[in-house]
């Protein structure tokens, strides 16, 4: 049978046309809407990109817990229980075929809820720590002490160099001000201390959570070079960005005269009210991936979550252009870590599930997490080559 033939008058393809134009307009501005101002552009299915799904290793955890080890600290001159009130938030790095947990511990000692100072533990599994007795760094009689005392030194993050040098940042409290630091180890057991990572007129302003963009070379994360600079994400409460030659010296980048925001709270959504980088910023083919952390606003208030407490933190995943680190390319509409278990809902601070260490090891990727500022647990998935 012979099929019939349309055909459209000029005025009826104009108005077809102008209609086909409107619908991308409206469907645009819905796309800013749901992204808080950012257009998320393709890749748009997580499943491609992102990594997911972690699993909380529940027969193991909580994987670090507070301890009774004793410490002389050189400030106090004085035997303290370093780690007898909480542990949380680490970073991890593998060596010598072993996961060493860099984690924050916290005394009783001072007027700030404790001093907090970092310790190592080291798993030949990546589930079963064993600890140091001491830390292996913390506040001292030193040139930044005034930095440092007697709020500590918390939240460490760790990347290797190529020539084998560890870079952590971390952040120092001193009752005020919380800064961006940085230190600088061959060992993971010794290091050396560069301070501010912002100087001139930020190096007094708040700062933490610096994650630095890096590659997975089997089972080590080493910073990488894009565009020929080192690239750091940081912030807690929008995501700024700095660029470093060296590792040890970085600018911030500015837009208009302010610090560049990378990435942004989204309102009616998991991470409405902060968004704080998690272990390091990872170069993968589909771009660069970013783990990070975010803080629900109110309950009630999160129209795709209200499942969430007030003031719960979960963990999401944004993509950014993998020759453009502050151009963002997608980010996943839900958390894929939340606070559930009854030692990430009650703590030190309830509802809270903080990720900040993340290693490839025996096939897997292992995230080690803060549980409600008080222990430390773990989740892995299946690394896909």
């Amino acid at each position: 049978m012979q099929q019939p033939v349309y055909s459209l008058s000029f005025r009826q393809f104009c108005c077809f046309f102008g209609l086909s134009i409107l619908i991308v307009l409206i469907a645009g501005c819905e796309s800013r809407k749901e992204t808080g101002g950012q257009i998320a552009a393709e890749p748009e299915n997580p499943n491609i990109w992102g990594l997911i799904p972690f699993q909380k290793v529940d027969s193991v955890n909580p994987v670090l817990e507070p301890g009774d080890h004793v410490f002389t600290c050189p400030i106090l001159k004085q035997e303290v229980r370093w780690e007898e009130k909480d542990v949380f938030n680490p970073a991890a790095v593998v060596k010598d075929g072993k996961v060493h947990l860099l984690y924050r511990a916290e005394d009783y000692v001072g007027k700030n809820n404790g001093t907090s100072r970092i310790g190592l533990a080291v798993s030949e599994d990546g589930l079963y720590f064993e600890k140091l007795p001491e830390p292996v760094f913390y506040p001292e009689n030193d040139s930044l002490k005034a930095l440092e005392w007697d709020g500590g030194v918390e939240d460490p993050r760790v990347i290797e160099t190529e020539d084998g040098r560890y870079i952590m940042t971390y952040t120092s409290y001193d009752g005020k001000v919380a800064r961006l630091m940085l230190a600088v180890s061959q060992d993971l057991f010794h290091w050396e201390k560069y301070g501010r990572v912002l100087k001139g007129k930020y190096k007094d302003t708040w700062s933490k959570a610096g994650a630095i963009v890096a590659e997975r070379q089997h089972e080590k994360v080493i910073a990488k070079k894009v565009n020929g600079k080192y690239w750091m994400y940081f912030g807690d409460t929008d995501l700024f960005i700095a660029t470093s030659d060296d590792l040890v010296n970085w600018e911030p980048v500015e837009e208009n005269g302010r610090l560049k925001s990378v990435l942004q709270p989204r309102p009616g959504y998991f991470d409405s009210r902060l968004v704080e980088a998690g272990p390091y910023a990872l170069v993968r083919e589909e771009g660069i991936l970013l783990l990070y952390n975010g803080m629900n606003l109110d309950k009630g208030e999160d129209g795709h979550h209200p499942e969430l407490a007030s003031g719960a933190y979960s963990a999401g995943q944004a993509l950014f252009e993998k020759n453009d680190p502050g151009n963002l390319k997608h980010r996943m509409e839900d958390y894929f870590l939340t606070p559930e278990k009854p030692y990430e809902i009650t703590g030190q601070i309830n509802q809270v599930c903080f990720i900040e260490g993340m290693v490839p090891y025996r096939g897997h990727w292992f995230l080690y997490y803060g549980t409600a500022d008080s222990k430390i647990a773990v989740a892995v998935m299946k690394i896909e080559e």
